[in-house]
Formats: C-alpha cells, structure tokens, sequence
C-alpha cells in the first residue's frame, strides 16, 4: 500500500497501529502503515519467531474451517475480527468443500471493510460487516448478519486472535457469553489467543502494543478455556496452535508459539 493518504476514510488513524495491519504485515501483506510497522519491527527483535506464530495462527484456522465444513457439517460462519483479506480465506476453504457455506466477516478497521467488500463483491453467499467484538448484538443484529444468517441453526463462530484485544474491564467474558446464548444448539466456537502460560515471552510482545489502537493482554489458559462456557471441547481439547488437528510435525520451535486454539460444540 503506498503512504499516500488521500484515499482513507476520516475515521481512520494511521499513526497508531491496529490489529487487522499489524497482522497484515507479519504475513507480508502491504495494507499497512508505518506505525503498524514500527510496532512489528520492534518485536522482531526480541522475538523473530513472531511470523511463525502469525502463520500459526493462520494455518490452525484453515484446519479448524476444513474441520467444521468438511467433517462437522457447518454450513454458516460468524467470523468476528477477520483482519485484512488475505490468502486463503475463511469463504475461499469452505467454499472448496461446501460452495453454499455462508460466511459473515466482522471488522472493526474501516480499511478492511473497503477491502473486503471488493474482494467479496461477486460473492452472493459472503459479506463483510464493520462492527466491533464489543458490541456483540450490534453484529448479531445487523441486517446483513441476518439476511445471511440463520440463528436457529447451528453455525460456527470464529474468534481467531481477536480476545486478547479485549481488556478485562471491557468483559470479554460477558462479549463471549452473548455470542454463545444467541446461536442453536450443535453450534461451534472456535478461540485463537495469546497466552502466558509458556514463558514471558507473550508479555513482552503484549507491551508494544500500550500504545495501540488496541491493547494486547495475554491470558492463562484456564481463563482462555473459560471463554467456552463449558461447551464441549473437540478432540484434542485447548493445545498449542500447531498441535490443533495438524497437517504435519510439530515445528521446531513449537516453545515459541504462545498461542491457544481450540473449538467446542454447544450441547
């Protein structure tokens, strides 16, 4: 993306990094900005691993998607925080096993609206809504999440490395619950987040982000498995990303990877 701004919308503020861009950068994206940069570079040095934890992340939600539309059966997606558009999308996997899955995008980043809605713009079973994971019945209310949506089936929800943007006086517990009690029975939750159970290291990379759009903050995994409510885990439970249902061996530096994952079905 060049650094010209002429094009943005008013509402966006550039000279303060944000989630959605950060990623984009870590994943070689060029929707970014030199404070996105900046917060990236930073934790480059200390952590150079930081892109393989990114693609981690990425890779576990292209597993947990072939997992709940190839396997399960899922048919309607609710993914709140999707980030910049990149390869390999949510509707891109799921449209390759089940062309009629129906997929609802939520951002926050005005930037990732504009990008998504031209990315999306031939597509009749996918939209993209801006809303923030703080205003859960604004997203479940908006007339695009139900013009796409059924609430009274089961679907799945998607919160790929979105909760640990969510302050604890903001009640990420409480955001999550909402979601949990508005969607059928045999629906899914899927949770991407940062912890602090396996070193430092999250807490490090948490910092730099003190003067983000959005702080970070790492959390323990029983907070993390606290997030689904007693629902039921899938097989193999709340593990490392890479040990989520892999496609191949642990990576080499798998003590690096500070991340959760896990999905748990509504009973």
């Amino acid at each position: 993306m060049s650094d010209d701004l002429d094009w943005l919308p008013t509402s966006v503020d550039t000279s303060v990094a944000h989630p959605a861009r950060t990623y984009d950068y870590l994943l070689g994206g060029k929707d970014n900005f030199p404070a996105d940069r900046a917060v990236v570079e930073q934790a480059l040095k200390f952590a150079p691993e930081a892109r393989d934890r990114v693609r981690a992340n990425r890779a576990f939600l292209r597993r947990v998607v072939r997992f709940l539309v190839g396997e399960v059966g899922i048919r309607q997606i609710l993914d709140i925080g999707t980030g910049l558009p990149t390869q390999e999308n949510v509707h891109e996997v799921a449209h390759r096993i089940a062309p009629d899955t129906r997929v609802v995008y939520v951002d926050n980043d005005p930037i990732v609206l504009a990008h998504a809605q031209a990315l999306l713009a031939e597509e009749k079973t996918t939209t993209v809504i801006q809303a923030d994971m703080r205003s859960p019945q604004e997203i479940l209310d908006h007339p695009e999440t139900r013009r796409m949506l059924d609430l009274d089936q089961p679907m799945a929800v998607l919160l790929i490395s979105i909760l640990h943007f969510i302050e604890d006086a903001e009640d990420p517990e409480g955001l999550v619950a909402r979601l949990r009690d508005a969607v059928a029975p045999g629906s899914y939750l899927a949770i991407s987040h940062l912890t602090t159970d396996l070193g430092p290291g999250a807490q490090q990379v948490a910092r730099l982000f003190d003067k983000a759009a959005a702080r970070m903050v790492p959390r323990s995994g029983q907070q993390i498995e606290g997030f689904f409510g007693g629902w039921d885990l899938v097989d193999p439970g709340m593990v490392q990303l890479p040990l989520w249902r892999p496609d191949g061996p642990p990576p080499a530096n798998l003590d690096k990877i500070w991340f959760y994952g896990a999905v748990a079905r509504k009973p």
